[in-house]
């Protein structure tokens, strides 16, 4: 059985998709989500970017801990500067890599780089041995190499192991290859490659014409061995290869593939979904493997048929991607122990601290809802970091008055630094009020881009969760952020979600 590393992109690939953005301590947080979920290389950024790119992976380098066998990437052009300064933001990791691209493409050299191909190679060999000079571990990524010449391509590889890479990457930058274009093309650099037999093939496929999981799943049959992925797929224009597709593709046809990843598969539904929570970006029901519906049965025959053996119907488990179980509750007079154990036992390790938090908010929930499921636990954790920023607001209570043929109207009251803020608006319902009472108090010109409701709960005392994208031309810089909040009545959850996304902006004063 054959070992295929996964390599995670979401921190960088990922974040470039439109509306993905994440803050420093989210970052940092779905880093330590993704180390214990036991991918192989954590992509952290793009370090020249921008400050804020270089601090993340400085940041996230230095976190994971001394027992993590991952690796951390930065990103690097083939140009001294980049690699000086994506070596200052890995080193230190305790496993760092720098990973160096260059385009590889007729179009790309002639239009982008305006680089003659002898050029390419020259500098793809002058650069990967440059960063070599700093680091053992080293990438190189032929970009846009599902349309480039595979003679020069070989040639473009052969040149990058010879400098030193360890890892070569062939990406369909452009998600233009099918399954069998890819397969042929790892096939063909298997055998004209010098020095392939001793490093790592890897591939990152894009999801344009929705072939990412299945062009990436082809070149692991032809012989890959590490593959560029990102949880729920998300990346540049139509996302990237799905992590979570790809793994459990591998875990269920073993006898297909005849290989398997070291990823804790229980641990995906929980990244799935953190990921989710950070970005503000549902997971559409019908993804496959993390969907809602994807373990759902409605029609009648499907029923009969899962009832009688769920493996009519079901090709995976529920529990093996971690899904908790909706059944036992909790409730009001339950104690921290109680909450402790249940904890636990959704595979969930908080600090006294973080139990503490969680505890309160727990009891607030068990005031409002009769029994409190493993959902609304999930729900409660996976918002607990958003209460444990140092935040500039915080939200205290709210008074609306709405309906037919009146005034909406909103008194909202914030804190901050200790002093108590409170603002009456009215607007054209309770919402636009209630935002437009935070404006005026705040003396800031949000605009809010979008917003949405969901229940991520069941039951007609669910919890709602709102999430807002919103921006400020004096605070944002043309950049938006997006906030979310969490409660069983949603004029609530959306002024929290509202305050929760100035906190960003205002943390963030680009």
């Amino acid at each position: 059985m054959r070992r295929v590393k996964i390599f995670d992109t979401t921190l960088r690939d990922g974040e470039q998709s439109p509306g993905c953005s994440m803050n420093l301590n989210e970052k940092a947080v779905m880093a330590q989500q993704l180390d214990k979920l036991g991918v192989d290389v954590i992509e952290a950024g793009f370090a020249i970017a921008s400050p804020m790119d270089f601090k993340s992976v400085q940041t996230i380098a230095a976190s994971l801990s001394e027992n993590t066998s991952c690796v951390v990437a930065s990103l690097a052009r083939a140009a001294k500067g980049d690699i000086d300064l994506a070596w200052d933001a890995v080193k230190g990791a305790k496993n760092p890599r720098i990973h160096v691209f260059l385009a590889t493409s007729d179009v790309h050299m002639k239009y982008k780089l305006r680089m003659t191909p002898e050029q390419v190679l020259n500098t793809v060999s002058e650069m990967v041995a440059y960063a070599k000079s700093f680091c053992d571990d080293i990438e190189f990524s032929a970009e846009d190499a599902s349309r480039s010449e595979p003679e020069f391509l070989a040639k473009v590889y052969s040149n990058a192991i010879a400098a030193g890479a360890t890892t070569i990457n062939v990406p369909d930058t452009v998600g233009y290859s099918t399954p069998q274009e890819m397969a042929n093309l790892i096939t063909y650099l298997r055998e004209h490659v010098k020095g392939i037999e001793a490093v790592d093939i890897s591939v990152h496929c894009h999801n344009d014409l929705g072939m990412g999981v299945a062009n990436s799943l082809a070149c692991v049959k032809a012989g890959a061995t590490q593959v560029e992925c990102t949880i729920n797929g998300i990346g540049e224009r139509a996302g990237n290869a799905s992590l979570e597709e790809i793994v459990m593709a591998l875990r269920t046809r073993k006898d297909f593939y005849n290989a398997d990843t070291n990823i804790d598969t229980k641990q995906i539904y929980r990244s799935s979904k953190l990921l989710s929570n950070i970005i503000g970006v549902p997971i559409w029901p019908t993804k496959p493997v993390v969907g809602s519906n994807a373990f759902a049965h409605e029609a009648g025959i499907h029923q009969h048929g899962v009832i009688a053996n769920t493996q009519t119907y079901e090709i995976m488990n529920p529990e093996d991607i971690g899904i908790p179980h909706n059944t036992l509750v909790l409730g009001k007079h339950s104690g921290k122990h109680a909450l402790r154990e249940r904890l636990v036992s959704m595979g969930y390790e908080l600090s006294d601290a973080e139990l503490e938090d969680v505890f309160v908010r727990f009891k607030n929930l068990a005031d409002k809802k009769k029994n409190i499921t493993s959902s609304d636990i999930e729900a409660l954790i996976l918002h607990r970091n958003k209460n444990q920023d140092n935040l500039n607001l915080q939200f205290i209570s709210h008074v609306v008055n709405a309906g037919r043929d009146v005034p909406n109207m909103s008194c909202i009251k914030l804190e901050r630094d200790g002093e108590i803020l409170q603002e009456v608006a009215i607007g054209a319902g309770p919402l636009d009020a209630s935002f437009k009472a935070i404006n005026k108090m705040l003396g800031v010109d949000v605009k809010l881009h979008s917003f949405s409701l969901n229940a991520v709960t069941d039951g007609e005392d669910a919890i709602g969760e709102a999430v807002v994208k919103i921006s400020d031309d004096k605070h944002s810089g043309g950049h938006t952020f997006t906030g979310s909040g969490l409660s069983t009545d949603i004029i609530e959850s959306s002024i929290r979600a509202y305050v929760n996304g100035i906190n960003k902006m205002l943390d963030a004063d680009i």
